[in-house]
C-alpha cells in the first residue's frame, strides 16, 4: 500500500476502499510550535480580573502619630479600647487592602503569526496518524485497525447515541471510551471541588466531520468525545493541554476538505 493510500472503514468496521490523502499526514512533528499555539489560544480566552481600586480603603482610620507607645499605623477611630484601636487601611490588617492586587487592566492577549498557526495545525493533524504519539497520550488503541482512522460519511448522519456507541465499538474504540468514563467520575482533590470543578474531565475520541447531519446531538453525552466541523478545526482540538496525538476519527468529506 502506498504511503499516501489510507483505508476507509464503514460503520461496521470493515474496510471498503482506499483513498489518497496526499501529504495531509506527512507534516513534521513540531511540539514547540504546537505548545505555543495552544497556550496562546487559552490566554486569548482569559477574562481580565482585578480588585476594586477602593477595596480595603473605605475607612476613616488615621494614625495616632508618635508619643503614645504604639505603632504609627492607621487605626479605626473611636475610644482607645482594644477593639476600637485595631489597625486598618494598610496591608496585613483585618479588612485592609492587599499588597499587590491583580490589575484588571492587564492585557492577556498573545499574538501568534499566521504561518505559525498553520504549521501547528498541520503538525497536530499529522500526529493523529502516529501510533507512538497516540499511545503516549494515554489512548487505548489495541483494537484499532489503522491510524489515521478514516470512516465513511455515513457516520455524520447517525441520530442516536446507541448507534454511535455501536459504531465506536466496531472501530475498536470501546476501551478508550470506558477509560474516559472512569476518569470523568473521579473527584478532584483540593479546593477545586468547591469551585465548580468537582470532577476531572478526560479526553477521548475527537470526531472531525465535513457536515453535521445529526452526529453532534447523538454523541454529545458520550464522556470525553468531541465533535467538530473540519472548517472549525484548530490546534487545541487536536492537542488538548498542548499534548499532541489525540485519537481522532476523520470522515471522508473532512479528508477531502483538507486535501483541497
Amino acid at each position: 500500500m502506498s504511503a499516501s493510500k489510507i483505508p476507509i472503514y464503514n460503520l461496521k468496521g470493515k474496510e471498503i476502499k482506499k483513498i489518497d490523502v496526499g501529504s495531509i499526514f506527512a507534516a513534521l512533528f513540531r511540539p514547540d510550535v504546537i505548545k505555543r499555539t495552544v497556550l496562546a489560544s487559552r490566554r486569548n480566552r482569559q477574562i481580565p480580573y482585578g480588585v476594586d481600586p477602593r477595596a480595603g480603603k473605605k475607612t476613616t482610620a488615621e494614625s495616632w502619630g508618635t508619643g503614645r507607645g504604639a505603632a504609627r499605623i492607621p487605626r479605626v477611630k473611636g475610644s482607645r479600647t482594644h477593639s476600637a484601636s485595631r489597625g486598618a487601611f494598610i496591608p496585613f490588617t483585618v479588612g485592609g487592602r492587599r499588597t499587590h492586587p491583580p490589575d484588571g487592566q492587564q492585557n492577556f492577549q498573545e499574538k501568534v503569526n499566521r504561518k505559525e498557526k498553520q504549521l501547528a495545525r498541520k503538525s497536530a493533524i499529522a500526529t493523529t496518524g502516529n501510533v507512538i504519539l497516540v499511545e503516549s497520550r494515554g489512548h487505548i488503541i489495541e483494537d484499532v485497525q489503522f491510524l489515521p482512522l478514516i470512516v465513511s460519511d455515513d457516520l455524520e448522519s447517525l441520530k442516536k447515541t446507541q448507534e454511535v456507541e455501536s459504531t465506536f465499538k466496531n472501530l475498536g474504540l470501546s476501551y478508550d471510551l470506558a477509560k474516559a468514563k472512569r476518569r470523568n467520575s473521579q473527584v478532584r482533590s483540593g479546593k477545586g471541588k468547591m469551585r465548580g470543578r468537582k470532577y476531572k474531565t478526560g479526553k477521548s475520541v475527537l470526531v472531525v466531520i465535513g457536515h453535521d447531519e445529526g452526529i453532534r446531538n447523538a454523541a454529545k453525552n458520550l464522556p470525553g468525545v468531541d465533535i467538530i466541523l473540519v472548517d472549525q478545526l484548530n490546534t487545541e482540538h487536536l492537542a488538548p493541554g498542548t499534548h499532541a496525538g489525540r485519537l481522532t476519527i476523520w470522515t471522508k468529506s473532512a479528508i477531502e476538505y483538507l486535501r483541497e
